[in-house]
């Protein structure tokens, strides 16, 4: 009821304000119904702020704040789980690299030996021909060698024999040959 004593008073100063008065926020009869509603109006404002609006408002900023911190942490351990996977890639790199060197020289090694040996063995089978061709060379040496002093007696032979019209003797012959050689 006072609401409505309150709300008709204010609505017959309006009316009066129409007609000719002064403007009714400055209007010093309407100041304590203007009090009466703004003291009403803030203590409302103030409850519903006070008890409804900023405890949720706290409530929100602090499941924020807790949110945050928990994302923090996890983003803290994650990051020391990512920089402990990461010390341990670089370990397993280095061994890798450590253990492909190793097989690596391994396989050199093997590869040195297999053609050290099959050279050795080439050499050896090269070694081989060669004293063979030689032997053969000096054999076929030797028998040119034997067939020239007879084939040069025959020659001086006949050489002489055309010129002087005489066959030379057999024992001067050889003795002419070989002392021609040294």
């Amino acid at each position: 009821m006072i609401f409505s004593f309150i709300g008709s008073a204010h609505a017959a100063d309006a009316v009066q304000a129409d007609a000719g008065g002064s403007f009714p926020p400055f209007d010093v009869s309407t100041f304590p119904a203007q009090i009466f509603w703004l003291v009403l109006t803030f203590g409302i404002l103030y409850l519903l702020m006070s008890k409804v609006a900023l405890p949720r408002v706290a409530e929100i900023l602090e499941t924020r704040e807790s949110k945050i911190d928990g994302d923090l942490s996890a983003a803290a351990a994650l990051q020391e789980k990512a920089k402990a996977a990461g010390e341990a890639y670089e370990k397993l790199l280095s061994d890798a690299k450590s253990n492909a060197q190793g097989i690596g020289q391994k396989a050199k090694d093997a590869a040195v030996a297999a053609a050290d040996q099959e050279r050795k063995t080439v050499e050896a089978a090269t070694a081989a021909k060669i004293a063979e061709s030689e032997g053969r060379i000096a054999a076929s040496r030797d028998k040119a060698m034997g067939n020239v002093a007879s084939i040069a007696s025959d020659t001086a032979s006949e050489i002489v024999k055309r010129i002087t019209g005489i066959a030379p003797m057999a024992d001067e012959l050889k003795r002419a040959v070989t002392s021609s050689k040294s």
